[in-house]
């Protein structure tokens, strides 16, 4: 080797070594991995900071939240407020609303840079078509809009949250879903069917919506058991053009049938003229709580089982995301109980609470395996 030669090879060398690694391509777009965030993992006695953290370090890039409009405006008044309880709320067009606890996930979120799509559901005492009924539909269309208004002027891209909280980056909510499964009882009791006055709610809430930010993003309600069927009822009811994502819970014991729902949604959708509208699967799971409840679902299984059943799922979905139109594939959840209770979507979780007195949560297997398929899809 000439001296020339050996001087550019120690001239280039230096930059050769420097040259960082080509990162793998991604998968799925931004935000196909996704998870619930409720239950334990808003409590009290749950890090959320840290456990949002590890969210974002396992690769998850969106989440959805649940907001109860009763437990935000349980008052219709100032003055039905008792003394005790009056610093907690503030006015917005006229409704006292308690902002605390939803500001708190929302701030947590945008710290760890996740977005959010919350699902705005479960009417207050006072405008409910049954007051006695927590599942009741609300009375009529104008209060829940101007919930929705309000939350927007809360958390949307002119928020006072962002405002309020100058040491946040600001990680504005653009995507809203109205409501939550009204094709089931547990969510929406009456009237049955649910399909004309769901889409008179969503068509109101659209109009909100769109009114208050006009580049956010309207999410249909998720529908779950026979959802192909609630879903081309709501296209009867005169849903389309009103919403920009369809949303599907495709529960079942056997991935093949997980598929065969989307895939009737789909048609569904392309029948109706929307065969390009996204869906988002806003929750999947299959509880570890085989024989750990009475109360079974049909799709339990173990905390192994749970984990390999996560992996195949995620792997055809993504298989198949183009040709199904999926924009969005939600966990449910990344944190449960796993303990102490009838119901066995309680052992959902990618995470469950420590033993009794500590709490300190844990992870499941399902964890390990939701972490290796987002960074994959991550290219990373």
């Amino acid at each position: 080797m000439t001296r020339s030669v050996v001087a550019v090879v120690a001239a280039l060398l230096p930059l050769l070594l420097a040259a960082p690694a080509q990162a793998a391509p991604r998968l799925a777009p931004e935000g196909f991995m996704g998870t619930m965030a409720d239950g334990p993992l808003v409590g009290a006695d749950v890090d959320l900071d840290r456990e949002v953290g590890l969210m974002r370090s396992c690769g998850v890039e969106s989440l959805r939240i649940v907001i109860y409009w009763e437990d935000l405006q349980p008052f219709a008044r100032m003055a039905d407020i008792p003394e005790d309880k009056r610093e907690a709320f503030r006015e917005v067009e006229g409704v006292p609303t308690a902002f605390a606890d939803t500001d708190r996930v929302i701030a947590a979120a945008a710290g760890a840079g996740l977005r959010v799509m919350p699902v705005v559901l479960r009417a207050p005492a006072w405008d409910r078509q049954d007051p006695r009924n927590q599942a009741s539909p609300p009375k009529g269309d104008a209060a829940y809009a101007r919930f929705l208004r309000t939350l927007i002027g809360r958390y949307g891209p002119k928020g006072s949250l962002w405002v309020e909280r100058p040491d946040l980056r600001p990680r504005p909510v653009r995507s809203w879903q109205v409501w939550n499964e009204p094709n089931i009882d547990r969510y929406w009791s009456s009237p049955q069917p649910f399909g004309q006055r769901y889409a008179r709610l969503l068509r109101a809430a659209n109009r909100a919506i769109n009114a208050a930010d006009p580049g956010a993003e309207v999410v249909m309600s998720g529908f779950a058991n026979d959802s192909w069927r609630a879903m081309r009822a709501a296209y009867r009811a005169g849903v389309r053009g009103h919403f920009d994502r369809a949303a599907v819970h495709p529960f079942s014991g056997r991935l093949e049938n997980v598929l065969k729902i989307l895939r009737l949604n789909r048609e569904v959708m392309r029948g109706f003229g929307d065969g390009r509208v996204p869906i988002i699967v806003s929750e999947l799971t299959w509880p570890s709580a085989k024989g750990k409840t009475k109360n079974t679902v049909g799709f339990e299984t173990t905390a192994q089982g749970q984990a390999a059943r996560l992996r195949a799922a995620y792997r055809a979905l993504l298989r198949d995301r183009r040709k199904l139109g999926l924009q969005t594939v939600m966990w449910y959840t990344w944190l449960s109980a796993d303990r102490d209770s009838p119901n066995s979507f309680s052992w959902s979780g990618l995470r469950r609470l420590g033993p009794l007195g500590t709490d300190a949560p844990i992870s499941k297997p399902a964890y390990g395996s939701y972490c290796a398929i987002a960074k994959r899809v991550q290219g990373r």
